[in-house]
């Protein structure tokens, strides 16, 4: 490999040009055991009112992908993202994937904002729209999940993914199961 040449790590790409094709990202995270052995011992809302004191540390997939937690009140949660290229699809924008993990962690952290302690969930299901692209030059988006409906076993909610301009981005919906959880 000659000096101008650079592996890419990700996608095997080799560099001949000198142009700089490579690019890194470092992240770390805390052991996502810690506030799953809190679950049982917070009501729902308690739960994500510790993740954004810091008390709990956020899930692993929020450093993977760079986004936080910036609300939670009952039945409505809000994540941040500020879009950057290592969130692209090979044509240019934003991978799918992207939304549907800040649209499903919307809508599951509603439902859990509205659990009582000893309550968790998962997602049964995700049905999302996209409506517009989102590039680096969209700026940061919100994806705000709300509880359309909670009853025993299931939970019925949605999501927005919205820009500052508040445009919508794309919109999900997510059924939840609900099911007790016990610490270890």
């Amino acid at each position: 490999m000659s000096e101008t040449s650079e592996k890419c790590l990700i996608t095997g790409a080799t560099d001949t040009t000198g142009a700089g094709m490579h690019r890194s990202r470092t992240f770390g995270w805390e052991d996502p055991a810690i506030s799953a052995d809190a679950v049982p011992h917070h009501s729902g809302l308690d739960f994500l009112r510790e993740i954004l004191a810091g008390r709990l540390p956020a899930p692993p997939i929020a450093a993977t992908l760079g986004f936080t937690l910036e609300e939670a009140e009952h039945g409505r949660a809000v994540f941040v993202l500020v879009p950057g290229e290592e969130h692209y699809n090979p044509i240019g924008s934003v991978h799918g994937g992207v939304y549907a993990t800040l649209l499903d962690s919307a809508a599951g952290c509603a439902v859990q904002s509205v659990l009582p302690q000893g309550m968790g969930y998962t997602s049964i299901d995700l049905t999302l729209k996209f409506l517009r692209p989102i590039t680096v030059d969209t700026g940061k988006i919100r994806a705000i999940g709300t509880v359309l409906n909670s009853g025993r076993r299931t939970a019925l909610a949605q999501a927005e993914l919205r820009d500052s301009d508040d445009r919508l981005l794309a919109h999900a919906t997510s059924s939840c199961m609900l099911f007790p959880v016990t610490g270890r």
